[in-house]
């Protein structure tokens, strides 16, 4: 299904410019537990590690700038929620040495990403967390097509680095095999399709057809005892590249700025980590009531404007908060400006190229499961959703794995969550039935 909002962002691309606020923050990584490394007051480099996995200490975590780190925040029991570092003037970076990925073999190239600390960024199935170093995967499949509502197009990103992007699949190939999935629109094949070790396959379909696990699954599914690694953020591939080229730590990328709250939607630089501050600063009107999203409206995380850009996140998207409306009749209303999947509302009648003002109101409380058919007609992968939805709410593990537990992650579900009439929290439901399964493996 595609979802058509209001607000993308126009294809003009703008340098943001920093207020210094920088912040890394482990719940970005799934599956990581983080041991900080620094203590404030301490002077980084971009590129040296604020903290690393504690379970693989070998696996860290770089400063996306150079600067003083002025915070460790922590919450209870003292979990770390974020390493602040305030950014120099002028950069610095840490030299990790330029590397010729065609001499290298696979464990050279897992080494350089390690010691660069951008390992972190790729993430595995099954249990969809960060990966385990230690563990070759039988295949690294690697999403360049991005299709949830107001996403940045990736050809976009791309533009002036294919180099980089060339030299990341290169070096991931020397692992294992990777697989490329990219859009029928995209111009991409023409650099990507004569490396060695890169099986580019082209998708055509709606959301969520990016997924990196619903290419997973229609390419090479995993099963009991299998690990992949997988990028559903294809920026990820421009860190690896531009680190191998130039010896150094870039986490630079192009977020869409977007949403039908966003006076001017448009494409912006910014790195990872940075605060949202100055981007969403006067950009919308404060008389409203508005939900910002560190990513898009299926998957991203609700955020604040002294929050922090995600590490995997492309948008940064503002729509109403709609605890504000007040509507004549309710649900009697025929609703033309609202958007329906089983033509609730009249709205259907205007096609699906209508773009819509949504908000963030669920519209009813949780009810029980309908076994209706209505998270298969938006997941295209080869399992029963509510079945297995129903196996992990009961803590069934043999029906779990039965039913495909290890090939999903909770973003295959964001779209059965946005049609649920029984108005589940699905993402949350899934991503504790995999830490679930996880705790019980290991």
């Amino acid at each position: 299904m595609d979802i058509s909002l209001k607000g993308k962002a126009a294809l003009e691309r703008l340098t943001l410019k920093s207020n210094g606020h920088f912040a890394l923050v482990p719940d970005d990584f799934e599956g990581v537990v983080p041991k900080v490394v620094v203590s404030e007051g301490d002077v980084v480099k971009a590129g040296e590690p604020l903290f690393v996995n504690k379970q693989w200490p070998e696996v860290k975590f770089a400063s996306p700038v150079s600067g003083k780190v002025v915070a460790v925040e922590r919450g209870e029991r003292r979990k770390v929620l974020a390493v602040r570092v305030d950014a120099d003037a002028k950069q610095e970076y840490a030299d990790y040495g330029r590397k010729d990925v065609d001499k290298m073999d696979g464990e050279a190239v897992v080494k350089s990403l390690l010691e660069g600390g951008i390992f972190g960024y790729i993430n595995q199935l099954p249990y969809a967390v960060s990966t385990n170093p230690s563990v070759m995967p039988k295949a690294i499949f690697v999403s360049a097509l991005r299709d949830k509502p107001l996403a940045c197009p990736f050809e976009e990103e791309v533009k002036g680095q294919e180099q980089d992007f060339v030299t990341g699949l290169k070096a991931l190939s020397k692992i294992a095999k990777v697989h490329v999935g990219i859009g029928k629109a995209s111009n991409l094949n023409s650099h990507i399709s004569n490396i060695d070790g890169v099986e580019v396959t082209v998708y055509d379909g709606k959301c969520p057809a990016g997924n990196v696990g619903v290419q997973v699954n229609h390419t090479d599914p995993v099963n009991k005892g299998e690990v992949v690694w997988t990028i559903g953020d294809p920026t990820a591939v421009l860190f690896i590249g531009r680190l191998l080229n130039t010896g150094k730590v870039d986490l630079k990328r192009t977020v869409a700025f977007c949403g039908s709250e966003v006076k001017k939607p448009c494409l912006v630089e910014m790195l990872v980590g940075q605060e949202l501050q100055t981007l969403v600063a006067n950009s919308y009107d404060k008389d409203h009531h508005v939900r910002i999203i560190n990513g898009n409206v299926l998957t991203g995380t609700k955020t604040t404007a002294d929050g922090f850009l995600g590490a995997h996140a492309s948008e940064v998207t503002i729509i109403p908060e709609g605890d504000d409306a007040d509507e004549f009749v309710g649900w009697a209303m025929p609703r033309l400006k609202q958007f329906s999947t089983s033509r609730s509302y009249f709205s259907w009648l205007f096609g699906r190229k209508k773009e819509y003002a949504l908000d963030a109101r669920i519209k009813g409380g949780e009810r029980h499961i309908i076994m209706s058919g209505e998270y298969d007609r938006v997941l295209p992968m080869d399992i029963y959703g509510e079945y297995l939805i129903k196996a992990i709410i009961t803590g069934d593990i043999d029906k779990m794995e039965q039913l495909g537990i290890y090939e999903v992650s909770p973003e295959d579900f964001a779209l059965a969550e946005f049609v649920d009439s029984s108005k589940l929290e699905l993402q949350r439901i899934v991503r504790e039935g995999l830490n679930n399964l996880r705790k019980e493996n290991s």
